[in-house]
């Protein structure tokens, strides 16, 4: 793992600067340099630092820093965050850029077992750095037996997973639930990709009692493409490898952006 703070390597005083829960972040899985749906994520980036610090971020410094971090090093995992050394009491914060890279992570395809938990993030639109409520769900979801949790919106609608966006197959159509979620980068780019190519897409909401009624449920986050759900609490749910076929074909038409 190598780490940089604005483009520097960081000392201990920084790397205790940075231990902060508040700030956000994007993950995203490069290679040779590249990534998929880059403006996607500077442009998140971006809006989350307006509302979290109220100030702008320079993405084309983000950018430097990434680029970088990453040169020559073929296939890795990295994490943007954007955090403060100022007490979030402050008027004023300034946002630092700590680029951090780890090995890659690679599509998983087995299917998954998930609990339903009635639960929503603070502000749920921003990928930030409070993640106690989605690590302890998932925890207690896996001592209970099974692989991790999906949560339910107040009214008892699907929402998201702990660190995946759900979507679902009927019919040939994609449906995305409509709650509030973070949208995913591999959510915004399956959009986007499937809505090229011609695929019906709806965003709607969807309540446990319709998941027999699905031909497939799936996860997606930066590392999967259409994970598989096997079951929710003790519903077991079809698979489809149409599904994932599906949701392949479209990411992979995603052209790769050079950082």
């Amino acid at each position: 793992m190598r780490v940089e703070i604005g483009g520097a390597a960081p000392g201990t005083a920084d790397l205790a600067a940075a231990a902060t829960s508040y700030g956000h972040f994007t993950a995203m899985q490069v290679r040779d340099g590249r990534v998929r749906g880059l403006r996607y994520h500077l442009d998140r980036l971006a809006a989350n630092t307006r509302e979290l610090f109220g100030s702008e971020l320079d993405t084309d410094l983000v950018r430097r820093c990434v680029r970088r971090l990453v040169a020559g090093q073929g296939a890795l995992s990295v994490r943007v965050i954007i955090f403060s050394r100022s007490s979030p009491h402050d008027a004023s914060m300034t946002p630092e850029i700590l680029v951090r890279t780890a090995p890659p992570s690679y599509h998983v395809a087995t299917p998954m077992r998930l609990r339903s938990v009635a639960y929503q993030r603070d502000l749920p639109h921003v990928k930030h750095l409070g993640g106690f409520g989605l690590t302890h769900h998932s925890r207690s979801a896996v001592l209970a037996g099974y692989d991790d949790a999906v949560f339910l919106a107040a009214d008892g609608r699907i929402s998201e997973a702990t660190i995946w966006n759900v979507g679902f197959l009927r019919d040939g159509a994609i449906v995305w639930p409509e709650a509030e979620v973070l949208p995913g980068i591999t959510y915004l780019v399956l959009e986007e990709q499937l809505r090229a190519a011609g695929v019906p897409q709806e965003t709607r909401p969807v309540y446990p009692a319709e998941l027999p009624e699905f031909d497939a449920m799936f996860l997606t986050n930066s590392a999967t493409i259409g994970r598989p759900v096997a079951s929710v609490d003790d519903v077991a749910l079809r698979t489809s490898p149409a599904a994932a076929e599906l949701l392949t074909t479209a990411y992979e038409a995603a052209p790769w952006d050079e950082i």
